[in-house]
């Protein structure tokens, strides 16, 4: 069998962690694996192309009028450290919101699934919100299988063994991936309902359409039985929006400067990160926030990994991401285009930020707290 057709295994530190090509992504041979021999297994699924994607995607963002970035690639091991900084500034209420949701209504949200044996988290990353409802379901349950999914091979492996020191009823089935593949990669759920988190405002930060495709690949995986708990950023006023993304401590300018500086590492650039600056504007009538690196002179970037050289007049700017806001009816709305039912909402005591129960289509009805 030619090596794109097999797996890779090695044992490190305590996990099984299996490495699976493309052609084995694609027969989802990783359901056949047996996660019940270790507390814990990672399944790395990362692109074998990852570097020419980068530099496919860098290529044609910075040669199109206007400029502008992936943010997915934001997300490497730094970045990853950055963002988990960024979650701790005064200025980042999302967090703090979300935790005193969490903190409130844990077991409320728990109960509206029950039986819940199986938790299965998109975006993990280092899962300290997540805990409020692992807690939650072990309580009631006794044990518990979670299913982190992240980016970030080094963030899953670290917070999984954080959790398993915490937890000694818990086994855990983590995921490296993008959202898709390891959508397409699961396994099938086991006889008990499933609660799958996407926390934090991750969904803003996709386009509508993007929005409502992802919720879909979601869909696929789910059972009538099964529920979807959405964290959502509302909408309010542009001065609190954009602070939250352009913090008075610079970490947010030092994340989102970072892709520039993974280019230079990656494709041998010469972007000199103090010649951009960090601009956030909210956008009321498209309802998000727009992140920018906008250029602080004129100035001529060489990328010589690309083999091109990319001019910057004084003011150019290069779109970063976008951070879109919602409000119930937002909600429901995404929620009908995804063949999803918006059963609950839990706001913070400030109505900052929710977290929503959705359901696979059917009779359902609307409480917000």
């Amino acid at each position: 069998m030619p090596e794109a057709g097999r797996y890779r295994s090695r044992f490190c530190n305590g996990p099984r962690i299996i490495r699976l090509h493309a052609e084995q992504r694609r027969r989802k041979s990783v359901a056949q694996s047996k996660p019940e021999q270790s507390r814990l297994v990672i399944y790395d699924l990362a692109r074998q192309n990852g570097r020419a994607e980068f530099a496919r995607d860098v290529r044609s963002g910075l040669s199109s009028s206007p400029k502008y970035l992936f943010p997915k690639y934001l997300y490497d091991e730094l970045g990853s450290r950055l963002f988990e900084a960024i979650c701790e500034v005064d200025e980042y209420y999302l967090t703090r919101a979300e935790d005193q949701i969490l903190t409130a209504y844990a077991d409320e949200i728990v109960r509206a699934v029950p039986n819940c044996a199986t938790l299965i988290e998109l975006g993990s990353g280092s899962a300290q919100k997540t805990r409020k409802i692992i807690e939650a379901i072990i309580r009631r349950r006794g044990e518990l299988l979670f299913i982190p999914i992240d980016i970030s091979a080094s963030a899953l492996e670290e917070s999984s063994h954080a959790l398993l020191d915490s937890y000694r009823n818990l086994k855990i089935s983590a995921y490296a991936a993008d959202y898709f593949e390891a959508l397409e990669a699961l396994p099938a759920l086991g006889p008990d309902p499933a609660l799958v988190l996407f926390l934090g405002s991750n969904i803003g930060n996709l386009e509508p359409d993007e929005a409502v495709d992802f919720l879909h690949a979601i869909r696929r995986v789910l059972r009538q039985e099964d529920a979807l708990l959405l964290g959502a950023d509302l909408k309010k006023d542009a001065r609190t929006l954009e602070a939250a993304y352009d913090d008075s401590l610079g970490i947010t300018r030092a994340f989102i400067v970072n892709e520039l500086e993974r280019i230079n590492r990656e494709l041998d650039a010469n972007f000199d990160l103090w010649a951009f600056g960090l601009r956030s504007l909210y956008n009321e009538s498209a309802g998000r926030v727009e992140v920018y690196l906008e250029s602080l002179r004129s100035q001529a970037v060489n990328i010589r990994g690309l083999d091109m050289s990319v001019r910057f007049d004084l003011g150019e700017r290069i779109h970063m991401e976008n951070s879109y806001k919602f409000d119930l009816d937002s909600l429901k709305l995404l929620g009908r285009q995804s063949d999803f039912d918006l059963e609950r909402s839990w706001l913070d005591e400030g109505k900052l930020f929710s977290s929503n129960l959705f359901r696979v289509s059917g009779s359902v009805t609307l409480n917000a707290r």
